[in-house]
């Protein structure tokens, strides 16, 4: 018998989606939208970036480095913050608010300077505190950049026992010169990307609803195509590409990058691309990670929700020029990074076509 007609493997009784699991991103989308007019009416002249860009670009002219941008990005770690809960284990979520932070600005060049954080729980022991900024100096760490402060705030009565909030916040900067805006971006260019770890920190309503309610596993069942148990895969640190990215862009080109996440590979890299440009990603360049094969059977999840929930394998996304390609593909494997090209720009309407 095979592993996906086992009769210990129940898959939901109707499609799930993301909506049903308690978020609606195309309602979120509204909201924003709505926003968008009181936010543009707070900005200063030295607002660089419009709502909706990876990171908030500021200039510092006023202050006297014209050639200078602050890039600016925040973010939660969402509902994965359950699966630790449930698992008992809180010292890798730090890594992943820091990586996904690092990885917004990281898209349009920028180095992390510094990072602060904001952690909410009805209480907060010294062990509990402890865990959690052990994961954040990690990945403080790892990205280069100094974690200076933050927010500890005990909320009885906003917050359960067992529930926490985990909220980080990074500034970078790059120079004027250097700052990556897709503005190049022309048809022809090449879709490089880069290997995910997993679920990264999207899309984990609809991960729990599918496997702890549909599925009904306990956090701790061994799951044979993964090699670990539930709690392992869906615990897999938020990848953090500036180590091997930065050095990169000394070496070639780069004209737009996309950090995928909410909203997958067709929300994320349209925010690179210039009008008259549409990105052509080819599903049969890359082989998809068994944990979003079992997700969409287990969920019974269609395949188009996937793509607009779950990176799909697919961290991070670069636009380069063909010429660009084989030495950009060569540098980041000898860095340890899984590449693959997946796909091409053409002329067309803004927009992304997953074929």
């Amino acid at each position: 018998m095979s592993e996906d007609s086992r009769p210990d493997r129940k898959v939901s009784d109707k499609p799930l989606t993301y909506a049903a699991a308690g978020v609606d991103i195309a309602r979120k989308a509204e909201g924003l939208e709505r926003a968008k007019r009181h936010l543009r009416s707070t900005f200063t002249p030295q607002v660089i970036t419009d709502i909706g860009a990876f990171g908030a670009m500021y200039s510092l002219e006023e202050v006297g480095a014209a050639d200078s941008l602050l890039v600016a990005s925040t973010d939660s770690v969402g509902t994965k913050l359950m699966v630790a809960s449930m698992a008992g284990r809180h010292n890798t979520v730090g890594m992943d608010i820091v990586g996904h932070c690092v990885n917004d600005i990281l898209v349009q060049g920028a180095r992390p300077l510094f990072f602060m954080d904001y952690i909410a729980a009805p209480s907060l022991s010294p062990e509990f505190m402890e865990e959690l900024i052990e994961g954040l100096s990690a990945g403080c760490r790892e990205a280069g950049c100094a974690l200076i402060g933050g927010e500890t705030a005990e909320l009885p009565g906003v917050y359960q026992e067992g529930e926490y909030d985990l909220v980080g916040f990074v500034v970078g900067a790059v120079s004027r010169q250097r700052a990556i805006t897709g503005e190049s971006i022309r048809p022809g260019d090449v879709l490089l990307a880069l290997a995910s770890n997993g679920l990264h920190t999207n899309g984990y309503s609809l991960a729990r609803k599918a496997f702890f309610e549909a599925a009904g596993w306990s956090i701790d069942r061994h799951v044979p195509e993964f090699g670990c148990t539930i709690g392992e895969e869906l615990l897999r640190v938020h990848r953090c590409y500036a180590r091997s990215v930065h050095p990169l862009l000394e070496r070639v080109q780069v004209k737009g990058m996309a950090h995928i996440t909410g909203g997958g590979i067709p929300d994320n890299l349209v925010r690179c691309l210039p009008e008259g440009c549409r990105a052509v990603v080819e599903k049969s360049r890359w082989e998809v990670p068994p944990v979003f094969r079992l997700l969409q059977q287990i969920g019974r999840i269609e395949e188009r929700e996937m793509f607009h929930v779950f990176n799909m394998g697919v961290g991070l996304m670069l636009v380069l020029a063909p010429d660009e390609v084989e030495a950009a593909a060569s540098f980041l494997t000898a860095r340890g990074e899984t590449v693959f090209a997946i796909g091409q720009i053409e002329a067309g309407e803004r927009g992304v076509v997953i074929i």
